[in-house]
């Protein structure tokens, strides 16, 4: 049974992620099949726009399957590096894709979830949406186009996305470049019904509305523009309101590496999506063998203990050392784009 709809309605190409029991979490069969029928639909006279929904209550997607990913780093069947050539290049192929792609982020939109909706043309928040990349709590870094994302937004704003992994509400992503318009929750049955005839334009015109204000403009966010992690939080903790206070427990919480790893991809993203994937692809391929991402879900996913051991050296390197080992080139399997340039390959079962 497969964990994606596809329907055709009017000239509207709808893909809807069905797994809510998971909350729509991607694997890499979902992943190849948006990735094919997005292709089929490109030059498809009939669709004339595309969205992307989820499942059940809960959101659109709270990212990747990691309890797969652990099984892999304890395994190493090379099933996650896999799963990343087929999910990196699909998330390129919604960022240039000819027809307008609409993705309603309601609700929860994590990691993954990011990929294949904010590099879409049309990115619809609600009041319920929790955007974000979440990824420096489990010894990982923003991927799928993270980096280039959030290098692109308000410098503090996108160091404290990136830095923090805390979610934020529909005004701060918009703030951060991550969406576009907000609609009201209870609009969206009547929007994707509009979708199978209108234009997006038309349709997220005549639905947008104002947003309840977020955190992105208080002024302790500004501390995000010291240059190093030590800075600030010596800027946060000069801060009573709470909002600044969970923002500095959350940088104490993130995996140290991965914040040196976030602070050297953020510093080179941000103005080629193909080029800020391919260094993605290194970074992550390379994090299968550190052992704080093992570490990270282990401790968040896994047993839930919450307490990770984060490794202060690994191989005796520097700090600076272990983040260009993970910005490596991996020789013979460099990121490219074959599948979106030459057509699709069969997924492994």
């Amino acid at each position: 049974m497969s964990d994606i709809r596809i329907e055709q309605r009017g000239t509207l190409g709808l893909i809807t992620l069905d797994r809510p029991r998971a909350l729509n979490a991607l694997t890499t069969a979902m992943c190849q099949q948006m990735l094919d029928v997005l292709l089929a639909w490109r030059d498809d006279p009939q669709i004339h726009q595309v969205a992307v929904t989820g499942a059940g209550e809960r959101g659109l997607c709270a990212g990747g399957d990691i309890v797969a990913i652990y099984r892999d780093i304890n395994d190493r069947d090379g099933s996650t590096e896999e799963f990343w050539r087929i999910e990196y290049q699909l998330n390129a192929l919604i960022d240039e894709y000819p027809k307008p792609y609409i993705a309603l982020m309601d609700g929860i939109v994590l990691g993954g979830g990011i990929g294949i909706s904010a590099h879409g043309s049309h990115r619809v928040v609600t009041e319920a949406s929790k955007c974000g990349m979440p990824e420096v709590s489990i010894g990982f870094f923003p991927d799928v186009g993270g980096t280039h994302l959030l290098a692109r937004a308000p410098r503090s704003a996108g160091r404290y996305a990136a830095l923090t992994g805390q979610s934020v509400g529909a005004a701060d992503a918009i703030e951060l470049g991550l969406a576009d318009v907000h609609v009201e929750q209870r609009l969206l049955p009547q929007l994707l019904r509009e979708l199978e005839t209108l234009s997006a334009d038309q349709v997220l015109n005549q639905h947008r509305s104002q947003p309840a204000p977020g955190i992105l403009s208080e002024p302790w966010i500004r501390a995000f523009e010291a240059a190093e992690p030590v800075d600030i939080l010596q800027q946060l903790q000069r801060y009573q309101d709470p909002a600044a206070q969970r923002a500095a427990a959350a940088l104490q919480r993130a995996c140290p590496s991965s914040v040196d790893l976030v602070l050297a991809l953020l510093q080179e993203a941000g103005s080629d999506l193909r080029e800020d994937l391919r260094r993605e692809f290194r970074a992550a391929v390379h994090r299968l063998d550190d052992p704080d991402f093992g570490e990270g879900i282990r401790a968040q996913v896994i047993d839930k203990d919450r307490s990770p051991q984060w490794a202060a050296r690994v191989d005796g390197l520097s700090a600076q050392q272990r983040v260009a080992r993970h910005l490596a080139p991996l020789t013979g399997r460099e990121l490219d784009f074959e599948l979106i340039e030459h057509g699709t390959v069969s997924v492994k079962e």
